[in-house]
C-alpha cells in the first residue's frame, strides 16, 4: 500500500519501490521490451559514432555522436512516459486498496499517453541537440544543454500520471504537469531530476564495470561485437530503471496533489464516509 500522506524524499523512493512490487513482472517487462527496442535503433548510431567503452567518439565523429545521445535521451524520456500508464493504472488500489474506483477505458488514455510520451521525448532530444555545438564555444554550451534538458524533464514528468489518474486530455495533462512539477519552489521537478541522474550514474558505473568484467576475460575481435556487449549490458540495466522512474513520477504526481491539493484529505473524508472516491481521486 502507498502512504496516503505526503512524503519525505526518502519516502517517495520507497513508495515507488512498493508500486513497481504491485505489478513487478508487467513492468520489468515491458521495460525490457522498451529496452531492447532502443538499443536496436542506437546499435547502428553507435557504429556511426564509433564510441569507446566511456561512449566518447573520436574528434571527428562529433556530428554523428550528437544525434547518438539526441536519439538516447529521447528514446529514454519517452519511454519513461509511456511506462508511466500502467504504473498509473495500478497506484489507486495501491493507494486504496478495495475502494480504488475501476480504471477509465483505455482508447483515450493509450493515445493521451502517446502524445504525452511523444512530447517527453521530442523536448528533451531538443535539448540535448544543442550538444553538436559544444566544441565550438569549449564545452560552455553544456551548461546550457543541462538547463534546457533539466527544465524539459523535470517539468513534463507528471503528465502520463495526469493522463491516467487525473483523465485529463494530453494538453491539459501537460499545463497540469507543469503546474504541479513546478509548486514548491520546483520540489517535484527536482526531486525527478535527482532520480533520474542517480540511475544514470547507476547504469554506467554497471555498463562500464559490465564491459570491464567481460575485458578480463573475453577478448573482443571487432567493434562490431564491443558494440553488441555494450547493448546488452545498458539493456539489463535499463528493463529495472526505466520502469523504476515511472513508478516515481506516478507517486510524485500524488504526492504533489496531497502536499499542494489536500488529495489525502479528501480521499479520507470520502473513504470515511463511504463514498465513491473517484471525483477526489480525479480532482472533480
Amino acid at each position: 500500500m502507498l502512504p496516503l500522506r505526503p512524503l519525505t524524499v526518502g519516502e517517495l523512493l520507497d513508495a515507488a519501490v512498493a508500486l513497481l512490487r504491485t505489478r513487478a513482472p508487467l513492468l520489468v517487462g515491458l521495460g525490457a521490451v522498451a529496452a531492447g527496442l532502443e538499443q536496436a535503433v542506437l546499435f547502428p548510431l553507435r557504429r556511426l559514432a564509433d564510441v569507446d567503452t566511456w561512449y566518447l567518439p573520436p574528434d571527428d565523429r562529433w556530428p554523428a555522436w550528437t544525434l547518438l545521445v539526441l536519439v538516447g535521451f529521447a528514446t529514454e524520456a519517452a519511454i519513461i512516459a509511456a511506462l508511466g500508464a500502467p504504473a498509473a493504472a495500478a497506484a489507486p488500489r495501491a493507494l486504496l486498496g478495495p475502494a480504488a474506483p475501476p480504471p477509465e477505458p483505455g482508447r483515450r488514455r493509450v493515445a493521451g499517453t502517446a502524445t504525452v510520451a511523444l512530447l517527453a521525448g521530442g523536448s528533451c532530444g531538443l535539448a540535448v541537440a544543442t550538444t553538436y555545438g559544444w566544441p565550438a564555444t569549449f564545452f560552455l554550451l553544456s551548461l546550457g544543454t543541462l538547463a534546457l534538458w533539466s527544465a524539459g524533464y523535470g517539468l513534463l514528468g507528471l503528465a502520463v500520471p495526469a493522463v491516467v489518474i487525473d483523465r485529463l486530455g494530453p494538453v491539459a495533462a501537460v499545463r497540469r504537469s507543469v503546474v504541479l512539477s513546478s509548486r514548491g519552489l520546483l520540489r517535484t521537478g527536482r526531486v525527478r531530476v535527482l532520480a533520474y541522474l542517480g540511475w544514470f550514474v547507476i547504469r554506467l558505473a554497471w555498463g562500464l564495470g559490465a564491459l570491464s568484467v567481460i575485458g578480463l576475460f573475453y577478448s573482443s575481435p571487432s567493434t562490431t561485437t564491443d558494440n553488441l556487449l555494450m547493448a546488452l549490458a545498458y539493456l539489463l540495466v535499463n528493463a529495472l530503471a526505466y520502469p523504476m522512474l515511472a513508478c516515481l513520477d506516478v507517486v510524485l504526481h500524488l504526492e504533489a496533489r496531497m502536499r499542494t491539493e489536500g488529495l489525502d484529505i479528501a480521499l479520507r473524508r470520502s473513504l470515511h464516509r463511504g463514498v465513491d472516491p473517484t471525483p477526489a481521486l480525479v480532482g472533480r
